[in-house]
């Protein structure tokens, strides 16, 4: 079963990264370099030029959503 919001994305590609933190569509893809690395070595599967969206916005600071772990 999906827990995920209907309208929630599960995966960011570098486009809406770079739109998000205001940078240029290269440096987006280091970014997600970077999260999808850490990612890796957690033991999670990763998808290269996208990056799961709740790990980018928890590694962001951004507040969680209201029913989501911090």
């Amino acid at each position: 079963m999906n827990t995920a919001n209907k309208d929630e994305k599960l995966m960011m590609t570098a486009d809406e990264v770079a739109e998000e933190l205001g940078i240029s569509k290269a440096y987006a893809y280091k970014v997600m370099q970077g999260l999808n690395k850490e990612l890796r070595e957690m033991g999670y599967l990763t998808i290269s030029g996208k990056v799961n969206a709740r790990y980018f916005k928890k590694k962001f600071c951004y507040k969680a959503e209201k029913g989501e772990e911090d």
